[in-house]
């Protein structure tokens, strides 16, 4: 097995990844790109480090930039162990999603508590043997970054879901109006994508708290609309905006580290089935 986890280097204490858009936060000063080495592989891109409002922070494109690799490509492994390894102790994961719901609409952030996977082929563990480590997932999200999150974007006067369950599929295909008849009405999703899973598991197995921001882009196939091109662009491009200034806003929010009465994920391992 590979050194897990990888002895921190306090290069940044906050990360984030940006989703399907996001490919430069565009908020951060004095950024320098980083390449970091793993036992996993390259990850999606140089890493960009630097600060926003005096906090040191790392921002890694999940996709690349210009979005050269697909959901199901993606090495989340070497994603996580590079921003653990620089030191990050919180991670903002920004994703794309398509809604559920009739009421969470494009343009709407939310900012989920639970989720489904139904992805098929992904590495989900950094524990492979010989050291074997079941972890709990029972509250994914860290609760303590999920309200930092929540309570900013309202602050900002965005229409934000505090709550909502993201059902993980492997893509890149999108779902079939079955399919996603079965996300909604059976499973009782509420927004879904292709990215959270297994980078969620990554990060709480590495013991970093971790969110997602989720941004709808449009309604799934199950609403039987259509929806055009040039309507998902624009809504991604305001999107874009959305979360970069909340991101803003929201970095010099957060404490140094982790306080484990507000959330567990910093010592999912004192837990774990060893």
């Amino acid at each position: 097995m590979a050194e897990f986890p990888p002895k921190p280097e306090a290069v940044a204490d906050i990360g984030i990844i940006g989703g399907s858009g996001l490919y430069d936060p565009g908020i951060v000063e004095n950024p320098k790109e980083v390449k970091v080495y793993t036992p996993y592989g390259e990850p999606s891109d140089y890493i960009i480090v630097g600060s926003v409002k005096g906090r040191r922070v790392a921002f890694l494109p999940r996709h690349g930039r210009g979005h050269r690799i697909p959901p199901h490509r993606i090495n989340y492994r070497a994603n996580i162990w590079a921003l653990k390894k620089l030191g990050a102790k919180w991670i903002i994961a920004v994703s794309a999603v398509g809604s559920l719901r009739e009421d969470y609409k494009p343009g709407d952030i939310v900012v989920p508590d639970q989720f489904i996977d139904m992805t098929k082929k992904r590495d989900y563990t950094f524990f492979e043997g010989p050291v074997v480590a079941h972890v709990s997932m029972a509250e994914p999200f860290c609760e303590h970054l999920r309200q930092e999150i929540i309570r900013t974007g309202r602050d900002l006067g965005y229409t934000i879901h505090e709550r909502g369950t993201y059902i993980c599929i492997e893509g890149p295909r999108f779902s079939t109006k079955a399919e996603s008849r079965v996300w909604k009405e059976v499973f009782k999703a509420d927004i879904i994508g292709m990215t959270l899973v297994p980078e969620v598991n990554l990060a709480c197995e590495a013991q970093i708290c971790y969110a997602t921001l989720a941004l709808v882009t449009d309604y799934d196939v199950w609403a039987e609309r259509p929806v055009t091109a040039e309507e998902v662009t624009r809504v991604m491009r305001e999107n874009t905006e959305k979360a970069r200034r909340l991101l803003y806003e929201l970095i010099p929010r957060l404490p140094e580290s982790p306080d484990p009465a507000r959330c567990s994920c910093c010592r999912s391992l004192e837990t774990a089935l060893l």
